[in-house]
């Protein structure tokens, strides 16, 4: 991660929340710092690190750590997520078909793709369920689509990772809208032939679906 984009977290959390501010206690003694409790959130959510992990270098406990990681992620939620965790709408709709028509793929709204993640604690119990034969270890599967600068604009996680990419699609909210009559309607031509549904830039078996398209 960036440091402006850092900082910029970490200043628009302190606004959210007094939680993120440098606060004294009874005695007037300096609590921790903004600038901890991000970075020991952050430290959990990007490496895996354990609560209890954080204290030799941040100073943090491991208490704290886990309230630090707790309220980092709801602040994030109400701070960003109406910009950002969200369906495109007919402006973004649009913006993303001129720049897919733009790099020779008229009617693309964007590429997506399945990864999986490993879940090192994962209860014995549960090995089987989430372990396929080419991970060998038990995993997550996010399933993301982008657009070329790197908006993720849709995300779905969690599906165990005894799936294959087309078991995910079919449980995915991705095409909940078209099912609901409210997908957005386009119009392009490709060798002559017109086209009224939109498509994604997809590898694998996604592109043997209605949706997923594979470039050459």
């Amino acid at each position: 991660m960036s440091r402006p984009l850092f900082l910029r977290i970490v200043e628009a959390l302190g606004q959210w929340s007094g939680y993120f501010t440098q606060r004294v206690d009874a005695v007037n003694r300096q609590g921790l710092s903004p600038l901890q409790k991000c970075t020991a959130a952050i430290r959990q959510l990007a490496t895996g690190s354990c609560a209890d992990e954080l204290d030799e270098y941040l100073k943090i406990g491991e208490t704290t750590a886990m309230e630090a990681l707790k309220n980092f992620v709801k602040g994030i939620r109400d701070v960003f997520g109406e910009r950002y965790l969200r369906r495109p709408t007919m402006e973004d709709t649009e913006r993303l078909l001129k720049l897919g028509e733009k790099r020779g793929f008229p009617g693309m709204f964007g590429s997506i793709d399945c990864m999986h993640w490993q879940w090192e604690r994962c209860p014995i119990a549960w090995k089987g369920q989430f372990t396929r034969g080419d991970q060998k270890v038990p995993t997550l599967i996010l399933e993301a689509v982008a657009s070329h600068d790197l908006w993720i604009w849709h995300a779905f996680f969690g599906t165990a990772g005894s799936n294959n990419d087309i078991n995910v699609l079919n449980q995915s909210t991705l095409f909940i809208n078209e099912l609901k009559g409210q997908a957005p309607r386009v119009q392009y031509m490709v060798n002559g032939n017109q086209h009224n549904i939109g498509y994604f830039l997809a590898d694998g078996i996604c592109t043997g679906t209605r949706r997923g398209k594979k470039g050459y």
